[in-house]
């Protein structure tokens, strides 16, 4: 069932655990993570950035996940990640998104709050959610890029002033966490999660979780995480599978053939995601 990304942030806020939030590209991927949700029965978000709407198309990316949840007996989101042009936005609400993301966290305080404010006026006034950003998340997602030099970890009172003034529904935080590959093991400030989370007392989101120890991710989520974005993992399921296929079968050429291992080997990982952040089991009718 489509709900909003309120609704299943609310309730992972309200009983201490997280949600995976999972990108799409392409039907497999859909596929994957509406089957690992079923059958682990978890709560999810799936969620496209703006290279996925650029190569699939904000049309088809919808039709594919509403059609997904229209079918599936767990609730899912249809998230925007990493909204940064309005008339996209506005795009994503009129097709049928139930959360989006705007991501000004590049702007200077002021800017941040006044864009975000904008969004969350829209986006209630149709009904969907909207998580925003503070803080900058190193690394590179398609054609957003930090360097690891200009991310700076979130500050508290900064991100309490940008939530009381916009009425946004979770925030993004920067504790330690980078997009793409890691190059060693990410260290989280635990203690800032903590922090943050008392002062706000709302769905608390981390960006750039693929690679983390399960150590890790576990302690955010006891401390106050609720929706962790995951996209390299599943991508990296993907290319192993179809390069072990293509080797031990070289002539293949049916796309079927080809691209449904790959699927499977999503689906697992997504699966084992879901049983680490805690939502396996959460989904309610």
């Amino acid at each position: 069932m489509l709900v909003t990304g309120k609704q299943i942030l609310d309730h992972a806020h309200e009983n201490n655990y997280a949600v995976g939030a999972f990108n799409v590209n392409n039907m497999e991927q859909v596929q994957a993570i509406i089957q690992a949700a079923e059958e682990t029965q978890s709560p999810v978000i799936m969620q496209a950035s703006q290279g996925a709407l650029k190569y699939a198309g904000v049309e088809y990316i919808s039709a594919m996940v509403k059609t997904a949840a229209e079918n599936s007996s767990v609730p899912v989101a249809l998230h925007l990640d990493h909204g940064t042009d309005f008339k996209q936005i506005v795009k994503c609400i009129r097709n049928g998104f139930t959360s989006v993301m705007i991501d000004a966290s590049k702007m200077p305080l002021e800017g941040n709050i006044d864009t975000t404010k904008k969004i969350v006026e829209i986006a209630h006034a149709a009904g969907v959610s909207v998580e925003a950003e503070i803080g900058k998340i190193g690394g590179t997602e398609d054609d957003i890029t930090v360097d690891e030099r200009d991310a700076t970890f979130t500050d508290p009172e900064e991100a309490v002033k940008l939530v009381n003034e916009t009425g946004l529904d979770s925030l993004a935080i920067a504790v330690g966490t980078a997009h793409g590959v890691y190059k060693g093991e990410p260290k989280l400030d635990f203690d800032r999660i903590v922090t943050i989370k008392e002062k706000l007392n709302i769905p608390l989101v981390l960006h750039g979780s693929s690679g983390v120890p399960e150590e890790s991710i576990k302690k955010a989520v006891e401390r106050g995480i609720n929706k962790i974005n995951i996209d390299t993992d599943i991508r990296m399921a993907f290319n192993e599978a179809i390069r072990d296929f293509v080797k031990n079968d070289p002539d293949a050429y049916d796309p079927r053939k080809i691209v449904g291992p790959a699927r499977d080997a999503m689906k697992e990982v997504i699966k084992e995601k879901m049983t680490m952040f805690g939502s396996a089991g959460k989904a309610w009718k």
